[in-house]
């Protein structure tokens, strides 16, 4: 086989065979859904988007970049596990098809046209993944590169999106009269920028509008932009950059990946490369090239991907662990960690007198911080788009844990002075994030179990019967709603130390009651 023939070589379909595809929610797109029953999906021209998406994981983990840390692990029956070294870490050999996050996660951002950031020291692939996304996009390499935008200490608002005409600036009596020469970056559907922590602050301003309301602004004029995936690349997110960057800016980045360390046992790989000349982003195959309609059809596909309801809740109970601070406020509603943040007040002063729980068991004294809407919404998607990647119809509990880490990377800040971090068998979590979260997950669920929410949850009737709506309901009926409420209130705070989901479950109690307690003074009212 000639070396060009192996860099363009694609597996053969499908690449996750299943006995029984799940159905789609949906319509136009069943017309696609699911691998083909014989042949060759890269010769097929209307074989299913997410077969296509997995053709083109496939192709970059096996020819163009070298990627051999399976990070992402699914199983399907008996795992082999070994301990190694003095410290007994497990080297799993994961019983069904895994995946390595460094080309995984770059591709479902693609599908779902999000904002990923890639980190790891110099030369370990991180913008030649980001190039490939774009060239997947259908756009010339050349084009790519070119529009890559790269930072650097000196950039402006106008390198970054465009400059006036000089001839309009001299000549124009208003505003409206000059014309803008817009980047043409601005109008991709991938973008690129290389060590975005270099850029300016104020300048990263301009890129924050640009990624967070998808419009660039230069003297009035208004460039809207179409929607995009984003990759940007760091060397050390931790303060190494040129700039610090802007906590808004950095809270619009979906996930992060880590670009891991290089294994020389794959030095022959290299050398083919180097003796034949051969860049892999110059040979990608066009069977797995997208078009802009199949990314417009496979994101709907992507959000058609159903999230059952018992995964929902043990989201709902992860989430309620980590922003109470009771400490922190005097009203019910104020006792946050993000009351505490606003105030500027010492953190540990806080810490200190907070001693009525068990600060290792209870999960939320290892964060600073809480989770955001945006954060919640951001995983939703990608545990979708992991599932679709996966060929199923609705998300699995483990696509949720395998995508959590990675978007709550920057999210979610440890407290490393908390007793949890203080245990020797605990020590790797202060550097390894991605582990913490993943065991912070396991921990939730653990509880969420052994409290047997899934069948013992009052709260959750409530709920129910809330949701079918107040047209209708009598004068009694709602009486009878709001002394349950206030009774389950009664019992779930008897003799109880306050956590997290209790505290939420006391928060979404009040809010039934504050609604009946409304419809009941309509009640009387209309009387």
């Amino acid at each position: 086989m000639s070396p060009l023939s192996f860099f363009q070589r694609l597996s053969k379909s499908p690449t996750n065979p299943k006995p029984v595809l799940k159905p789609r929610q949906f319509d136009v797109a069943d017309l696609y859904a699911g691998p083909l029953q014989s042949g060759d999906s890269a010769t097929a021209p209307n074989r299913a988007l997410d077969e296509k998406l997995r053709q083109a994981y496939f192709w970059i983990v096996n020819s163009a970049i070298i990627s051999p840390h399976y990070d992402i692990e699914y199983h399907d029956g008996p795992t082999q596990r070994y301990q190694v070294g003095d410290s007994k870490r497990l080297l799993t050999l994961p019983s069904a098809q895994s995946y390595s996050s460094f080309v995984l996660l770059p591709l479902l951002t693609f599908a779902t046209r999000r904002k990923c950031l890639f980190v790891g020291g110099p030369g370990r692939g991180k913008t030649a993944s980001a190039i490939l996304m774009g060239v997947l996009a259908g756009y010339p390499l050349k084009e790519v590169r070119r529009a890559m935008q790269h930072g650097h200490p000196q950039m402006t608002i106008a390198d970054l999106l465009g400059n006036p005409l000089p001839a309009d600036l001299v000549a124009a009596q208003n505003m409206d009269d000059i014309r803008i020469a817009w980047r043409s970056w601005l109008g991709m559907r991938v973008k690129i920028i290389d060590e975005y922590n270099r850029i300016p602050t104020r300048t990263q301003s301009a890129l924050l509008t640009l990624m967070g309301d998808n419009y660039a602004e230069v003297l009035n004029h208004v460039f809207e932009c179409p929607d995009s995936a984003w990759y940007l690349t760091a060397n050390d997110d931790r303060g190494g950059g040129t700039y610090a960057v802007v906590e808004a800016l950095r809270d619009r980045i979906d996930v992060v990946v880590q670009a891991l360390a290089f294994n020389p046992r794959f030095l022959d790989e290299l050398l083919l490369r180097i003796e034949e000349n051969i860049r892999p982003e110059e040979f990608v195959p066009a069977e797995i090239i997208f078009t802009e309609q199949e990314v417009d059809r496979m994101e709907e596909e992507i959000r058609a991907i159903q999230v059952p309801r018992e995964l929902r809740r043990r989201i709902e109970f992860f989430t309620s662990q980590f922003e109470l601070f009771e400490t922190a406020g005097a009203q019910f509603e104020y006792l946050t960690k993000d009351t505490a943040r606003l105030a500027g007040v010492e953190w540990h002063a806080l810490t200190a007198a907070d001693n009525g729980r068990d600060r290792l068991k209870d999960l939320g004294c290892q964060t600073l911080n809480g989770l955001s809407v945006r954060n919640l919404m951001t995983l939703l998607l990608y545990a979708k788009a992991l599932a679709y990647f996966r060929g199923n119809g609705e998300v699995e509990l483990e696509d949720l844990r395998q995508t959590l880490p990675f978007v709550l990377h920057d999210k979610l800040q440890p407290d490393l002075d908390a007793p949890f971090f203080s245990l020797p068998e605990n020590i790797p979590f202060r550097a390894d994030r991605i582990s913490w979260l993943r065991h912070l997950f396991d921990q939730a669920c653990a509880e969420y179990e052994r409290l047997n929410l899934d069948r013992d949850d009052p709260l959750a009737e409530l709920e129910a019967d809330f949701a079918q709506g107040l047209d209708g309901l009598s004068e009694r009926d709602t009486r009878t709603r709001l002394a349950q409420i206030e009774r389950l209130i009664g019992e779930r705070v008897k003799g109880r130390k306050l956590y997290g989901h209790l505290y939420d479950d006391l928060l979404k109690l009040k809010y039934l009651h504050q609604r009946y307690t409304n419809y009941l003074h309509w009640l009387r009212a209309q009387a």
